[in-house]
């Protein structure tokens, strides 16, 4: 019975979500195209919340495979654009997205980035709170936004990384 709840209470989640989107869309006064809508509801459905255009169309094309890469590309451009989604930028030579699913202006959360396997988590918390009323006291510089990217290993990295170090020190030994 648990389950059940949890999914109704998920899919009216979604479409919730899938209705507040197509009503910023068209208040942009552009067509919600059946392209566009599989696009917007892969990032809805999606369990990651940061994809590359590639892992949009890998997830698209199983439910329209007449989308090619090329109409990814251009709507989640026109996506962005339009705030619907944030375009990332993690360093590593991929632009990667996520659904913009806040109605409020300003922050929307932080994130950890495993130099080791690549995943990227998310910090909810401001940290930058305090750096930000420090700035609006001492400078007048009055902040809307900013991003934070937190590099490092996750706990796995770590632990493969501290046995790699662990068999190396027993050959250097050994030699």
């Amino acid at each position: 019975m648990e389950t059940t709840k949890t999914e109704t209470n998920k899919k009216e989640i979604m479409e919730t979500m899938m209705k507040r989107m197509k009503e910023k869309i068209k208040f942009k006064k552009c067509k919600m195209t059946s392209q566009r809508q599989i696009i917007l509801r892969a990032f809805v459905e999606s369990p990651i919340r940061h994809m590359s255009a590639e892992e949009v169309f890998e997830l698209v094309k199983k439910t329209a495979p007449d989308i090619g890469l090329a109409t990814v590309y251009r709507t989640l451009d026109l996506f962005t654009q339009m705030d619907l989604l944030k375009k990332l930028d993690f360093d590593d030579g991929c632009s990667r997205y996520e659904l913009n699913d806040r109605d409020n202006e300003g922050h929307f959360h932080h994130h950890l980035i495993c130099l080791g396997c690549g995943k990227v988590w998310e910090c909810e918390d401001d940290l930058l709170e305090t750096l930000e009323t420090i700035l609006e006291k001492r400078l007048h510089f009055h902040t809307v936004d900013h991003q934070l990217k937190v590099y490092g290993y996750c706990e796995d990295c770590q632990k493969k990384r501290a046995e790699e170090a662990a068999k190396e020190a027993a050959a250097k030994e050994a030699e």
